[in-house]
């Protein structure tokens, strides 16, 4: 046992040191642990994931078999079906479907993971700043891809009734796929915006007033933003992108705003 033990030895973090310095070694040597776990919690999570690979390809498909139905009701004509082709795809497609889900069960883990080997060397204010930062963009991105699954039957359905009466439309699953993976990312950052504005008015780089007058800028951006970001090239996924991070930009303003007051409130404080 002490031998098996001994042989596992590589695989441990290394023990803290007491003034809490580590050397380059130790450092390589925690990430090189830190890695390993994340990796296992991946696999293990693509492995169960595999294990219900048919429900979770029904999730997947749900947009597409929405939007299809959508279509017949006003477009009994239209001919639009799914497709996987070559030997090796069907195999492809479900080491794809597993792998995304993997990561996202096992997304606790190696957050954690990630957060373990990078906190140690942050300040006591960089690590409450950091911890406010997951605190708020972890929902905002899970809201976001939530959207970005919801909408997708809208943006599809405005796709396929282009396709004409006489030609039978044939959607290959890996580019649907692709396609919804992509929509769901890109919503996903999309909602991260106000979070990343505050946090650079916590760090002094902007202010409220500068908001305020680049706001016309920002929505246009973020219109141009949600017409090249999303996947599709309906304007109702740019419309479902760019409405929301519009909102979210003019309420990160109204914080930084009140931000701003209370610095300057501080600020008041001292001097008197």
């Amino acid at each position: 046992m002490a031998t098996l033990s001994s042989r596992l030895a590589w695989l441990r973090p290394p023990k803290p040191t007491v003034d809490g310095v580590m050397t380059l070694s130790d450092h390589l040597r925690e990430l090189r642990y830190r890695v390993i776990v994340s990796a296992l919690a991946i696999a293990l999570g693509a492995i169960a994931s595999g294990i219900w690979y048919q429900q979770l390809y029904l999730v997947m498909m749900r947009p597409y078999v929405l939007a299809t139905e959508m279509l017949k009701q006003s477009n009994p004509d239209l001919n639009a079906t799914t497709v996987i082709s070559g030997v090796t795809a069907p195999f492809m497609l479900v080491m794809q479907i597993a792998v995304v889900a993997g990561l996202v069960l096992s997304s606790p883990i190696w957050l954690y993971q990630l957060w373990a080997y990078i906190a140690p060397a942050l300040l006591a204010k960089e690590k409450k700043y950091a911890l406010g930062f997951l605190a708020a963009a972890i929902p905002l991105f899970l809201f976001g891809v939530v959207v970005g699954y919801y909408i997708l039957p809208q943006g599809i359905s405005v796709l396929l009734a282009f396709t004409p009466s006489s030609v039978t439309n044939l959607l290959d699953i890996n580019d649907f796929l692709k396609l919804t993976l992509q929509l769901m990312v890109v919503f996903g950052l999309g909602f991260l915006m106000p979070v990343v504005i505050v946090g650079a008015n916590l760090m002094g780089v902007v202010t409220a007033k500068q908001l305020a007058r680049a706001r016309t800028y920002v929505i246009f951006g973020i219109f141009v933003f949600g017409a090249v970001a999303t996947p599709s090239s309906d304007p109702f996924s740019m419309l479902a992108l760019a409405i929301p991070m519009t909102v979210l930009y003019l309420v990160a303003e109204v914080i930084c705003h009140i931000n701003d007051r209370r610095k300057a409130g501080r600020t008041a404080e001292v001097e008197t």
